[in-house]
């Protein structure tokens, strides 16, 4: 099998096929744009004296690269296939398959019929917030899919639009399957005619056919195909209808002829603008034939880019730093090196900005040009209305109401709570009884395998113990919460959520979409601190990255879930029973009368507690290390859709509380064999390393309500928060006996259960998108500060009264 080498590994006077580019970002648009493609041939001419750089022949044109920059190109022999050593002709390249589309319009469900993979879905903005990628086969030719983050127009500067826009203009695309809501296609549209525009080949999927039928207003597909001179499907993705319409278009769309741009829709401009663009377009098509540079971006767009950069800015930005500026945008840079460009676009920029139009000028025209284009597109398309979309406006006054929104949204938690502490204490208690069970037979049959007594201890009590432990907290809170959880997610809530939260995060200095992060922290603080690339303002971005630990995770809703059952338990003597912490700590007892609402409305308080600290802290980072007010908010609030029940449900269960308990077990594991050897481990005076560690910490953890134990728990569990309650009932059992609580103890330990340090992954995800040891170090310390406080606080005033 003949491997692939670096481009810098050519010697002079020999050949090769660029087989892949390594390189990210800037380098690799430079490299493109300079013709450096895959499957483009390319020989090594000379090589300086001194080593480097070396000059390569590429599309007739001499090219230097340093050897820094000829690694990242992989090469292979001419005329052979790298990964096969078969001729290529004979191998066909992957063709490159991009969704795009506004958020929340389901491209994120294309994606997962097309490929078969089970990406996470749901309706809201912003859920996609980096590029997925799969494979998929259209007519055997096996092709790379890649679904890029949701964004509403390539002309802002967002996060979403430059990762989307970058990606597009670093990699050529055979096909572009634009995603459009067929409930709203005058608002999803504009970004379609954007992707016309860079030249690419277009095929429109109208998606949710099924939801616009449910509302009567199925749009005329034909009349749009007509209009726009491109493929379009409808498709419900979701009940995967539409499907084999979209991959026979994309046959024939993979097939048509590339050597010429396909005759598409254009965006109409203002006058003065057509005026510039007719005046630069003739310079830029002579500067590409002479140049050989390909068809990809349009020529139209070309142009905009190149006025954009030589267009003075509002700010008085002198011309020569502007063109200096276009020379650093990669798309256009090889056609700047042109003088009969370069003049063209400085005479259409000051034909432009004698009209009033500036740089800052430009992209509100071209939106509002697009925004007029679709209009007319759209002309006709619908049926008149009908009385559904009526109906769904009252429920959504009924869920954003000034006096109903509120009750509603807590009665659906409290609900949820309810259920969830409900139904999980009888799979809790028999999964217990089933684990205990285990624990002996396998005790047993090691015994009298023949396995030393020492080691029989170390898997059943240490590693097996533990592990059953977690599963028997955590399993049915959460294969009873996430699914009902996922279901409301489905349905359209959370940007409700972020709607009614948007006016208390702006009087923090926040952003509504906060909420939104908030709501992922619900399943995993780490997603949440992903899901804060959606808030474009890097000061927000660090207020919703800092205070997503405040929301409790789906590794402590369990543990806080069983603390709350504990609270309202029946007492005995001084202390409390445990009874739904029976699968930790092994005893069962008969509860309080209506323990499941009071235990039901206690983690509602935390929860709320939890949101009323993301709004405290919010404020003061606004004031102190955040300073700055809150920007704008545009929150696209998608329409109601009935919940796919079977599919949510499999999914919640396989993608959430599967995938949870399995990082649960693998973490469990290790740490019941550290817990089991601190507490067989003697020190030199015969002391037992996990008592000695428990009172080295008991006075510490006293003066906030806790005992050393507890305290231990937290800092062996930092891996996973899913096995800090475990591992305090194992650490317990290990020193001979099981306490009895009082209230004061429970509810100091849910409240650092509630507000602690994030576990590992959440750190280092929040390392990853800060890039900042500073701020981690401050994700760290500011929970765990706040809860040590509130702790505190509760054990002070449980000693007075």
């Amino acid at each position: 099998m003949t491997r692939q080498i670096p481009l810098s590994e050519l010697t002079p006077g020999t050949s090769a096929v660029i087989r892949s580019l390594l390189s990210e970002g800037t380098l690799r648009r430079r490299l493109i744009t300079a013709g450096f493609l895959e499957n483009t041939p390319v020989r090594c001419v000379v090589r300086s004296p001194l080593g480097e750089p070396a000059a390569y022949l590429i599309r007739d044109t001499v090219v230097a690269l340093r050897r820094r920059e000829a690694e990242t190109i992989l090469v292979g022999p001419s005329g052979q296939d790298p990964l096969s050593g078969t001729d290529s002709t004979s191998r066909e390249r992957e063709p490159l398959l991009v969704l795009a589309g506004n958020p929340n319009v389901g491209k994120s469900t294309v994606f997962n019929a097309l490929t078969g993979l089970k990406q996470h879905t749901g309706n809201w903005a912003g859920k996609t917030v980096e590029c997925a990628q799969g494979f998929c086969r259209i007519e055997n030719r096996r092709c790379r899919v890649v679904d890029l983050p949701g964004c509403y127009s390539l002309l802002s500067s967002s996060a979403e639009e430059n990762a989307a826009r970058t990606f597009l203009l670093s990699h050529v695309p055979d096909a572009v399957i634009a995603v459009c809501d067929a409930t709203r296609l005058e608002s999803t549209l504009p970004l379609a005619l954007q992707l016309l525009e860079m030249g690419l080949p277009v095929l429109l999927c109208v998606n949710l056919m099924d939801e616009a039928q449910r509302r009567g207003k199925s749009p005329d597909l034909s009349l749009l195909s007509e209009r726009l001179s491109i493929p379009v499907i409808g498709t419900s993705a979701n009940r995967r209808d539409g499907l084999g319409g979209l991959r026979q278009a994309l046959a024939a769309l993979l097939t048509a002829d590339r050597t010429s741009p396909a005759p598409s829709f254009q965006i109409p401009y203002p006058a003065d603008l057509e005026t510039a663009l007719s005046l630069l377009a003739p310079a830029v098509h002579r500067a590409r034939l002479e140049k050989g540079v390909s068809l990809f971006p349009g020529e139209r767009f070309l142009c905009l880019q190149l006025l954009e950069a030589f267009l003075p800015a509002s700010s008085g930005t002198p011309r020569q730093a502007v063109g200096e500026k276009a020379e650093a945008a990669s798309e256009a840079e090889y056609l700047l090196s042109d003088s009969g460009v370069r003049q063209a676009a400085s005479s259409c920029a000051s034909f432009l900005t004698s009209r009033g139009i500036g740089r800052d000028q430009l992209p509100e025209h071209r939106d509002a040009a697009c925004r007029l284009a679709v209009q007319k597109l759209c002309q006709g398309l619908y049926p008149p209305p009908s009385e559904a979309g009526n109906r769904l406006s009252r429920l959504d006054r009924l869920l954003t109401g000034k006096w109903t929104a509120f009750p509603i949204m807590l009665l659906f938690l409290f609900f949820l709570f309810w259920l969830t502490i409900r139904g999980a204490n009888v799979p809790s208690t028999l999964l217990s009884s089933a684990f205990s069970r285990m624990e002996a037979f396998l005790s047993r049959v090691l015994l009298s395998a023949g396995c030393p007594p020492v080691a029989a201890d170390l898997l059943v009590n240490g590693i097996f113990g533990t592990t059953g432990r977690v599963i028997s907290v955590m399993l049915p809170p959460m294969a009873i919460f996430f699914p009902l959880f996922t279901l409301l997610e489905d349905a359209g809530i959370l940007p409700r959520i972020a709607f009614n939260l948007d006016r208390g995060f702006q009087r923090c200095g926040a952003c509504g979409k906060q909420a939104i992060t908030m709501c992922m922290g619900l399943g995993c603080n780490a997603v949440g601190v992903t899901g804060s690339r959606i808030i474009n303002e890097k000061r927000e971005r660090l207020l919703a990255i800092l205070t997503n630990s405040f929301v409790p995770c789906n590794g402590r809703l369990p543990a806080l879930l069983t603390l709350s059952g504990m609270l309202f338990s029946e007492r005995q003597m001084d202390g409390i029973s445990l009874h739904q912490a029976s699968a930790a700590f092994g005893q069962t007892t008969d509860r309080l009368p209506g323990a499941s609402v009071f235990s039901a409305c206690f983690l509602l308080a935390l929860l709320l507690l939890g949101v009323l600290m993301t709004f405290l802290i919010s404020r003061l980072l606004s004031s102190t290390l955040l300073k700055g007010e809150a920007s704008p908010l545009l929150l696209e609030l998608p329409a109601f859709r009935k919940p796919r029940i079977v599919r949510v449900l499999l999914q919640s269960v396989w993608d959430r509380t599967l995938c949870v308990l399995g990082r649960a077990v693998c973490t469990a594991a290790p740490a019941g064999l550290i817990l089991w050897l601190l507490s067989h481990l003697q020190t030199p005076d015969g002391s037992v390393l996990l008592v000695r560690l428990t009172a080295l910490l008991d006075p510490f953890a006293r003066l906030f309500g806790m005992d050393g134990t507890i305290l231990t728990g937290f800092l062996l569990g930092f891996p996973a928060n899913e096995i800090v309650l475990p591992i305090i009932a194992s650490a317990y059992s290990a020193q001979g006996g099981l306490p009895l609580w009082d209230q004061s103890t429970v509810l100091c330990t849910a409240l650092f259960f509630l507000m602690h340090w994030p576990c590992a992954t959440t750190l280092l995800t929040i390392r990853k998108e800060t890039g900042s040891l500073r701020w981690t170090l401050a994700a760290f310390f500011l929970p765990a500060a706040c809860g040590l406080s509130a702790c505190f606080l509760v054990n002070l005033l449980s000693g007075i009264f």
